[in-house]
């Protein structure tokens, strides 16, 4: 049974460059959202998460919603132990699937088919594990020839491909979605979607970011209202939903 706990979570990013050009722009590059601090000294930082504390158990479907730059995604890479915190404890159980940067993990020098490995020990699997599942992985990816040649010769597109492919070739105990994921031309997003619908079953928790609330009632069982790297509320979808737009 699969479970993540938050509690008292910070997460802060110094902004070094802030002296040599425009604060808005660099902060526009990092899409990290939440609260701009200034020290003594003119250090400047941004607080994209204040004293987050979560519990997510065994069939929960939550929604995160919130503006941009509230902090939604950096919750998720603190689940996926891509960001660790300075502040705070984060306990996970289970095996993590994060399908929000279809380049991680990937060497763009080396082949589709090299980068099916390195993606695969990433999320976890062993080698043999690997080898087993590779050729459904390159059968999904419709790439063909194209994995035995190096990824830097790849579309967004077809990138796109391969990391979908692979990251959801895994059975995943927790599920971390930034938005839906969209791949390619329309036959192979029709049949991602089927895939990803699969996924998610087969998921003990799911966490997914979006705009959307349709797709947010639809996929969710509770939501997570954030706001200046701040957990405003949680509870059913609806509630939190009508509380999220009488804020906005």
């Amino acid at each position: 049974m699969a479970l993540a706990t938050l509690e008292n979570v910070w997460v802060e990013f110094p902004i070094y460059s802030a002296g040599s050009r425009s604060l808005k722009k660099t902060l526009i590059q990092m899409g990290t959202g939440g609260r701009i601090r200034r020290e003594d000294g003119g250090r400047v930082s941004v607080q994209a998460l204040r004293d987050v504390s979560l519990h997510l158990d065994d069939g929960d479907r939550i929604g995160l919603v919130g503006a941009n730059g509230a902090g939604k995604t950096t919750l998720l890479r603190v689940l996926a132990r891509i960001c660790e915190p300075p502040r705070g404890r984060v306990h996970i159980e289970g095996r993590v699937a994060a399908l929000f940067d279809a380049s991680l993990g990937m060497d763009v020098e080396a082949t589709g088919y090299e980068n099916i490995t390195l993606r695969g020990l990433l999320l976890g699997l062993s080698l043999s594990e690997i080898r087993n599942k590779t050729e459904e992985i390159a059968e999904f990816t419709e790439l063909g020839d194209y994995l035995d040649m190096p990824v830097h010769t790849y579309s967004s597109g077809m990138l796109l491909r391969l990391g979908f492919s692979v990251s959801t070739c895994v059975d995943p105990e927790i599920l971390l979605m930034d938005e839906w994921i969209s791949a390619g031309d329309a036959h192979f997003i029709e049949k991602a979607a089927r895939r990803m619908e699969s996924f998610m079953d087969r998921s003990s928790i799911v966490v997914i970011a979006s705009h959307s609330n349709h797709l947010i009632r639809r996929l969710c069982n509770k939501a997570v209202f954030l706001a200046h790297g701040e957990v405003k509320a949680i509870g059913p979808v609806n509630a939190i939903l009508e509380q999220y737009k009488t804020a906005a």
